[in-house]
């Protein structure tokens, strides 16, 4: 049997579909979604799970409706301000993974705050997916090996599975262990296209602002009952 898992990475899927359904605003499951984070952190703690990796903004949500970008946006600076600076003090190290240069300028300064104010907390990670996708983190990791190549830095042919890993936004954090998706969709959607590679998933029917404890303990339990071979054989 499998342990718990060290680091789960959740996408967190149905915010605008749970309010339609209930004859809401769209931003309104924003909203909610929000909270249901930090009552999930709180429960991945107390389960003893290290790492955990939310997918909150991808590069294609940019496409959006500008209303409801616009209200992502003041969500943001308001989790920013509040809630992760709670989790501040409570010795959570807080990262960002993305191109966070598309963010406006205060959230910018926000989340490098945060990221430098937490550099020595070790006990839990929070890492947060904004304007991210693989497929553009790999181009970006790919873009830096290629200049330093240029600049006689390295050879080609020292490139390995290692160093394009410390190229990588997630470099120095332990790839998940657990995938869990809400809403019933079953795809990745252009999340940690590198870092997944042997990762267990899982796929709740829930939308993600109905996520409870008891939703991730399912989550928690079914990882347990897979058996992890990494391509090997027992």
């Amino acid at each position: 049997m499998t342990s718990t898992p060290q680091h789960i990475a959740i996408i967190m899927d149905g915010n605008g579909r749970w309010a339609t359904a209930k004859g809401l605003p769209r931003t309104e499951g924003h909203r909610q979604g929000a909270q249901t984070v930090t009552r999930i952190l709180e429960a991945a703690h107390k389960r003893g799970i290290r790492y955990v990796t939310l997918y909150a903004f991808s590069t294609e949500n940019w496409k959006r409706p500008a209303d409801e970008v616009n209200t992502l946006m003041d969500l943001f600076r308001q989790y920013l301000k509040k809630d992760l600076s709670e989790l501040e003090k409570q010795s959570v190290r807080i990262h960002f993974i993305g191109d966070r240069n598309r963010f406006p300028q205060d959230i910018q300064t926000q989340m490098n705050k945060l990221e430098q104010s937490t550099r020595s907390h070790d006990q839990y990670h929070l890492i947060l997916a904004l304007s991210y996708s693989g497929r553009d983190e790999l181009t970006r990791a790919v873009k830096r090996l290629a200049e330093q190549v240029k600049a006689g830095q390295f050879n080609p042919a020292d490139v390995t599975a290692e160093v394009i890993e410390a190229a990588l936004d997630t470099a120095g954090i332990p790839d998940p262990d657990l995938m869990i998706r809400t809403s019933g969709e079953q795809r990745i959607s252009n999340f940690l296209l590198w870092q997944l590679a042997y990762t267990e998933m899982y796929f709740s029917p829930v939308y993600w602002p109905d996520f409870t404890e008891e939703e991730l303990d399912k989550a928690i339990e079914a990882y347990r009952a897979r058996d992890r071979r990494f391509g090997k054989v027992k």
